[in-house]
């Protein structure tokens, strides 16, 4: 079995993820565990009530008055004992944000392979919006799987020298986490 870690830490992503983690916690393909860093944690936790999901691991990372620098520096840190522990064979990160990208380099670091959903988006300007059009695109340099929302995302994936035969144009993952 192919073991897989989701990793998100926003109410956004929480969401945007809650189907798809649902699905391949089905499947008898995938050993799939789920580690939330708490970007958001009472809006992180209030889905994942909803969703009836149970995190198995929890970084715990946000504090007061946090700034970019003590987040992305404290996911790397915890992430990094739940990465060699795991050792998963694909880590699952959706969007844009500080606990995406964080969770990603830490996975090339763990030479894990990187999944990346509603890959794609940009807006060409990287302080709009800021972090996360850098963020996407950071991600983008180390995922090796990009899955993508629209032809328009997928495009400005192969603009980036990304190959195509790791481009899958899916839809948006909020559409299914409506119909759970």
């Amino acid at each position: 079995m192919k073991k897989v870690l989701f990793v998100f830490g926003t109410r956004p992503e929480a969401i945007k993820m809650a189907s798809l983690f649902l699905e391949f916690k089905k499947s008898k393909v995938f050993e799939t565990k789920l580690c939330i860093t708490s970007q958001h944690k009472e809006m992180l936790s209030q889905i994942l009530e909803f969703f009836e999901i149970i995190p198995d691991y929890d970084l715990d990372i946000m504090k007061p008055n946090q700034n970019l620098f003590g987040l992305t520096s404290g996911i790397l840190d915890k992430i990094k004992s739940v990465l060699e522990s795991y050792n998963p064979d694909l880590v699952m990160v959706h969007g844009d944000t500080t606990s995406g990208m964080s969770a990603s380099l830490a996975s090339f670091y763990n030479k894990s392979k990187v999944c990346h959903v509603e890959a794609g988006l940009r807006t060409h300007n990287k302080s709009s919006p800021f972090p996360e059009e850098m963020n996407r695109k950071l991600i983008a340099s180390l995922a090796d799987y990009h899955f993508c929302p629209t032809k328009i995302s997928k495009e400005n994936l192969l603009r980036e020298q990304i190959d195509e035969k790791n481009i899958l144009v899916c839809g948006n993952t909020v559409i299914d986490s409506l119909k759970i």
